[in-house]
C-alpha cells in the first residue's frame, strides 16, 4: 500500500487535472478520496494513502516524474501451467525503487503470465512518464520473441508480443534483456506473493 508524503491540496489538483472525480472523505481524518483503475487514493494531512488493486496508475498521477530512464523488472507465475496465475514488476531508477507490485490475473500458462507481467511493467513505466525503459526478465522465450529473434505459433503469445511492441513506441528508447533468476528475484517474489494472498 503506497504512502506518498505530499501536500494533499496539490495532489487533489493533479487528480482533478487528470479528470478524476474527487469525493468527500469517509471520516473526520480523511480530507478526500479518489478512485482510479481499481484503486483508491485517500488524503490525510500531509500524505496520500493508495489502496486496492493496480495502485501504480494512481501513484503515477501523484508522484513527480522528470522522465529519464527506468529499469523495469518483470516476472509471471502460474501454478498448474495453466492454473492460477499472477504478475510481478519492479521499476528502479537512480534514486532507488520507484514502484513495485504484484497482482493475480486469473488462469494462464506460465508464458502467458510472463507476457502479462511484461505488459504491466511497461504500462506502469509509461504511466510514470519515463522516456527510456530498460526491461529485464528471466524468461528467455519472452525476451527473444519481443526482440524478434524467435517467432511463435501461439496466437495469444503473438498478440501479447504485438501489444508489448505497441506500448514500447511510447518511449524514446527501449531495450530488453534476459537476466538470471537471482537478478529478477524481487519481481518473482511479488508475483508469488500475489498468488499466496489470493
Amino acid at each position: 500500500m503506497p504512502v506518498i508524503e505530499c501536500d494533499e491540496t496539490t495532489a487533489r489538483e493533479r487528480l482533478v487535472d487528470a479528470g478524476l472525480d474527487i469525493q468527500q472523505g469517509n471520516t473526520d481524518h480523511e480530507r478526500w478520496r479518489a478512485e482510479y483503475g481499481g484503486s483508491t487514493a485517500v488524503a490525510y494531512e500531509g500524505k496520500i494513502v493508495i489502496q486496492g488493486e493496480g495502485t501504480a496508475q494512481l501513484e503515477a498521477l501523484l508522484r513527480d516524474s522528470d522522465g529519464g530512464r527506468v529499469h523495469a523488472y518483470f516476472d509471471g507465475a502460474s501454478r498448474g501451467n495453466p492454473g492460477p496465475a499472477s504478475v510481478g514488476y519492479v521499476l528502479v531508477n537512480d534514486s532507488g525503487i520507484v514502484t513495485e507490485g504484484g497482482e493475480t490475473i486469473g488462469t494462464a500458462t506460465n508464458n502467458q503470465a510472463e507476457y502479462k507481467a511484461l505488459i504491466r511493467a511497461v504500462e506502469v513505466a509509461r504511466d510514470f512518464g519515463f522516456d527510456d525503459v530498460h526491461i529485464r526478465g528471466d524468461s528467455e522465450l519472452i525476451v527473444k520473441q519481443v526482440r524478434g529473434e524467435w517467432d511463435t505459433n501461439n496466437p495469444e503469445l503473438r498478440e501479447n508480443r504485438i501489444r508489448v511492441r505497441e506500448l514500447l513506441t511510447d518511449f524514446d528508447d527501449w531495450q530488453i534483456e534476459h537476466v538470471p533468476r537471482e537478478i529478477n528475484d524481487r519481481a518473482d517474489e511479488l508475483a508469488n506473493d500475489a498468488l499466496d494472498d489470493d
